[in-house]
Formats: structure tokens, C-alpha cells, sequence
């Protein structure tokens, strides 16, 4: 008598992993981390765990589109040296200008277009953003006219603006958001400033 062969169980595959969009950032010491606050707990890195994304974070404190900071480098001379040479990322945020209030904002403007041309030449189907300066309070007034250049430059780039000098950033207990030097953000403050940005980039 023929025996039946025992029949197997399909095997079922399981679904291919689907790579996590990387976002970079060019950015100063608000985007890299300053004080008690490391690269990794920055508004950056948190808006892209908010995101399910991959951040690779670039630039230094005190730099901008003009000012070159104790590092010696511009945000472009930051992009072109740690981020151009790599794979295309899905997001580019470029987030700064708090530095660069010494220089006109014709002067400021123009090195933010010269950035974003260059971003556009290398990685054509990047979607980029910027994000103006981050003040958390007593802002002076050069700065609202150089956020307004950036913003210029943005739009003349098809590039989307965000601007969080628009937002109130500082609690009724301003030692919970703001550090000692009433300049850079606590940990608390850099997660009011990730939920924003994760917000607006969805």
C-alpha cells in the first residue's frame, strides 16, 4: 500500500524591513547640543525618534551661513564636509542664523542661497527644509531681520521656511526650558522644539 508522504507546512516569509527615512541636520550648538545636553537628547535627534527616522546630525556651536565659530567652518563648509559625500538623505534641515547677526542680512541671505543651491545640485530629490533662528527669549531685534533674509532665501529656493521665533518656547518656570546662560535649551526645552518640528515635517 502507497503511504501519503506527510505534507509540509507553508513556510511563510516574512515581510521585508523597510528602511527608516534618514534625516540630516546642518545646524549650531542649538542642533548639535550644548551644556548638559548631548548631540543625542538635542531637538534634532528627538524629532527624528518622534519620527520612527535616522538622524545624522552636523555642524558645531557658534557657527552659521557666515560665522565660522571656534570650528573655523560655515554651515556649508559643515555640509560639504560631513554630509555631502554621503547617500542622499530623504530630509535635510538646515537650521540656524542665530550666529550671524555681525553680518548684513544681504550678506546672510546670500550665503544661505549659495547652501541651498549647492544642496539642491547634489541631492536634486532631497526635500529640504530650513529652519530660522531659535531664540528662546530677549530676542533682539537684527535677529527678526535676519530670519526674514532666511525666509527670503528659502522662498526663492521652493525650499519650505519654518520659523520658531513664531512660537513661545519659555514655560511659567523658565528654569525648566531655558539653561543658566538664557540662551540654549534644557532637555525639557529641546523637547518642546522636537514636537514642533516633527509636526510640521509630517
Amino acid at each position: 500500500m502507497a503511504v501519503t508522504p506527510p505534507q509540509r507546512a507553508p513556510q511563510t516569509v516574512p515581510p521585508a524591513r523597510t528602511a527608516a527615512p534618514v534625516m540630516m541636520f546642518v545646524g549650531d550648538s542649538f542642533t548639535v547640543g550644548s551644556g548638559p545636553v548631548p548631540p543625542w537628547r538635542t531637538y534634532a535627534s528627538e524629532s527624528a525618534r518622534l519620527l520612527g527616522w535616522q538622524p545624522v546630525i552636523a555642524g558645531a556651536g557658534g557657527t552659521g551661513y557666515l560665522n565660522k565659530g571656534k570650528v573655523g567652518r560655515t554651515f556649508r563648509r559643515s555640509f560639504e564636509e560631513e554630509l555631502a559625500w554621503r547617500p542622499p538623505p530623504d530630509v535635510l534641515v538646515i537650521s540656524g542664523g542665530h550666529n550671524d547677526q555681525r553680518w548684513s542680512t544681504t550678506q546672510v541671505g546670500r550665503a544661505a542661497a549659495e547652501l541651498l543651491a549647492e544642496v539642491r545640485h547634489r541631492w536634486p530629490v532631497t526635500r529640504v527644509f530650513v529652519i530660522g533662528p531659535i531664540w528662546l527669549e530677549d530676542t533682539p531685534s537684527k535677529a527678526y531681520r535676519v530670519r526674514d533674509a532666511l525666509a527670503e532665501a528659502a522662498e526663492a529656493a521652493g525650499v519650505p521656511f519654518l520659523d520658531p521665533m513664531r512660537k513661545r518656547w519659555v514655560t511659567d518656570r523658565p528654569s525648566e526650558t531655558v539653561l543658566p546662560d538664557g540662551v540654549h535649551p534644557t532637555l525639557a526645552g529641546h523637547e518642546r522644539i522636537a514636537a514642533w518640528l516633527a509636526a510640521e515635517l509630517l
